[in-house]
């Protein structure tokens, strides 16, 4: 059947259409702020290398769950019988069905067309339903979906769930966010959140899935500690723990992880043609830019490590046109820092001197530093098959602890107990005022990693 294409919600609608999503960038980052967002600044130069590219074939053809149901005309979600299915529909600006210029359906217009189905709600995370929001920012609700007259909600208020007010009136709960694969990336505990209110009113939870985008085997960084739970880390999983949103949501109803879970009907939209060893660009799928600071798939990869740096006085690069990929301070010295990281010879990257100057922009309306010239570091991935982007943020971390404590500055983890949250450990923090080298640090997490490889073994769902 032909969906109908048509401009996703304003303030009172839902997302911006998929061609508005092409012309700011979105369509080719998330996760926890600290005082500033991204913007931009001075370019240091294109990454005109940036490979991505892991094994050198040609794209596969992968399909997202949601383009296998709609090939469907979900008919799994429909109740039997002649009854209509209710749906709320936990989603943002990233569950294009056919992302391009010749068809921009969003996954509500779809249900919306599907027979038997209704959507009933819609519910939107951090950054929002259009994906604009800074990190961190608080989004209201309010407002209705033009085309299907649905109730808009937001998940990223005070409640940071569905209300049972909220899902009064709905059959079932469908989630369909594209995610990043790592810890502190808001959405997983959204959905997580989501599933025990669904759990609660007694109606099914659908995750239409998608790819992790650093790669089904890939795993790294210290399992979270109990002690250190919060919205930016729900799971004890590694910072990158290697898993679909599919497959952790039925790890976290698996392990009971969140209580209330064990009589939730969960089902999954699997991915068709997805394989653990892929690369993003094998997919063959098109990056839609999941929040304002993750713009492209080598910068989703370098932000599993690189987001550490909100827990310092350096600026992750919020606020330029590569956040994540420039690092810098007003004291460090930048082609020291290259020299030193470029010593290490770590796989799959390399680094060079930067400068750059962070301003407001979308997605970053008040970046760390703005307004100084920076000097620093830029990543750039040689290799993305080899490049292990938590070790690389561990090297990263220590050189610039190095030039600072050399160079007097006592401020640089200035927010101790948000590198805790990140982290998932006070460990790290130990470990980088003991003198442990980042060999030392990887090491401390090896064992932990391990175990939760095996552990994951029972949820996976593809090979």
């Amino acid at each position: 059947m032909a969906f109908r294409s048509r401009p996703l919600p304003t303030a009172t609608t839902l997302l911006p259409a998929a061609g508005l999503l092409l012309a700011a960038g979105l369509l080719a980052g998330c996760g926890p702020a600290s005082s500033g967002n991204a913007s931009s600044g001075d370019d240091p130069g294109a990454a005109a290398s940036d490979t991505t590219a892991g094994h050198g074939s040609d794209p596969a053809r992968v399909e997202t769950g949601a383009q296998v149901w709609a090939a469907e005309d979900f008919r799994r979600l429909r109740a039997s019988g002649d009854s209509t299915t209710r749906v709320g529909v936990i989603t943002n600006h990233t569950a294009l069905l056919e992302p391009s210029a010749a068809d921009t359906t969003h996954l509500i217009d779809a249900l919306d067309a599907a027979e038997g189905i209704e959507v009933g709600a819609l519910f939107g995370p951090e950054h929002g339903l259009r994906g604009t929001a800074s990190a961190g920012e608080e989004i209201s609700a309010g407002g209705t979906d033009e085309a299907t007259g649905a109730p808009v909600f937001s998940l990223y208020d005070d409640s940071r769930r569905p209300t049972q007010e909220e899902l009064d009136g709905l059959d079932a709960l469908v989630y369909d966010i594209q995610d990043v694969g790592t810890r502190f990336y808001t959405y997983i505990t959204t959905m997580g959140r989501s599933m025990q209110a669904a759990a609660e009113a007694g109606m099914p939870f659908y995750v239409l899935d998608r790819p992790d985008p650093l790669g089904g085997q890939y795993l790294g960084g210290f399992v979270l500690n109990e002690a250190q739970q919060s919205f930016v880390g729900k799971y004890p999983v590694p910072m990158a723990y290697g898993l679909t949103p599919g497959e952790l949501a039925r790890m976290i109803k698996g392990e009971a992880w969140l209580s209330g879970l064990g009589d939730l009907d969960l089902r999954v939209a699997e991915l068709r043609g997805w394989e653990r060893g892929m690369t993003w660009q094998e997919t063959g799928l098109p990056w839609i830019a999941p929040s304002p600071n993750i713009p492209d798939p080598p910068t989703a990869h370098i932000y599993a490590g690189a987001v550490l740096f909100e827990a310092t006085s350096a600026s992750e690069g919020r606020g330029t046109p590569h956040p994540f990929k420039l690092i810098g301070a007003p004291w460090t010295d930048g082609q020291a820092l290259a020299d030193t990281l470029s010593a290490r010879n770590l796989q799959g990257v390399r680094f060079e001197a930067a400068q750059f100057t962070p301003q407001p922009r979308e997605g970053a309306g008040d970046p760390k530093r703005a307004g100084q010239p920076l000097q620093g570091i830029r990543y750039e991935i040689t290799d993305v098959a080899a490049f292990r982007p938590v070790e690389a943020g561990i090297h990263v971390l220590h050189a610039f602890y190095q030039q600072a404590q050399r160079q007097g500055v006592t401020d640089f983890i200035d927010r101790p107990e948000w590198l805790a949250k990140l982290a998932g450990t006070d460990r790290l923090l130990e470990l980088l005022q003991g003198g442990a080298r980042p060999p030392a640090i990887i090491a401390a997490w090896r064992e932990d990693v391990d175990a939760f490889r095996e552990r994951r073994q029972p949820y996976l769902l593809y090979e």
